[in-house]
């Protein structure tokens, strides 16, 4: 598992570099429970003692990328039927991957970029200049900063790669995995739009 350091009590901003050994980490793990079948069926599960049943869709495939969902899902009598529910972009031509969002809605949304308040907004009125905002306008929707982006996507991963090492560590695996009659499923789970595939 990658993490970061402290030094003098002050935890470190992630760098680029240490976010793709994190996502090249993350990409080594899911190969132990991606199963061969992956080109043949849409839907896995797992099951092991002592551990909810793990659900993997395969939502998207591309020639070089897969958009995957990974998450436990409970006994329909739970409050909480899927979690953590997270949705994962694995770049196979790379040997990366990267979770995108921990939301049901979110995963399949998949917004650029997320609202960080209207003080971030550069000026719709060029006379806005003079009080020092940006001389530049641009579309009327908020970014991150690169770093807040960074520092983001840094939390996200590494919350994945802790979690694939735990579901390691209770047995997960490859002779585990196997095909699903059903697609994920529960009140929070949002349809999937089968996609037909060329022969």
């Amino acid at each position: 598992m990658a993490s970061l350091t402290q030094q003098q009590g002050f935890l470190l901003q992630p760098k680029l570099s240490r976010l793709q050994e994190l996502q090249t980490e993350i990409y080594r793990q899911l190969q132990l429970l991606i199963p061969d079948q992956v080109a043949h069926y849409d839907s896995f599960q797992s099951r092991v003692h002592r551990s909810p049943l793990l659900r993997m869709d395969i939502l998207e495939r591309h020639p070089f990328t897969h958009f995957i969902r990974l998450t436990y899902q409970f006994d329909s009598m739970d409050p909480l039927e899927i979690a953590p529910d997270a949705h994962i972009r694995v770049y196979n031509d790379a040997r990366l991957a990267e979770v995108t969002s921990f939301d049901h809605v979110q995963g399949f949304e998949r917004p650029a970029h997320d609202w960080v308040g209207p003080d971030t907004r550069h000026p719709k009125d060029p006379a806005d200049v003079s009080n020092g905002a940006n001389p530049h306008p641009i579309s009327t929707s908020s970014w991150f900063q690169p770093l807040q982006i960074l520092q983001h996507s840094w939390r996200r991963n590494q919350a994945l790669d802790k979690w694939l090492s735990y579901l390691l560590h209770q047995g997960h695996g490859l002779s585990t995995m196997h095909p699903a009659s059903d697609r994920i499923s529960g009140e929070q789970a949002v349809p999937v739009k089968q996609t037909s595939r060329s022969a």
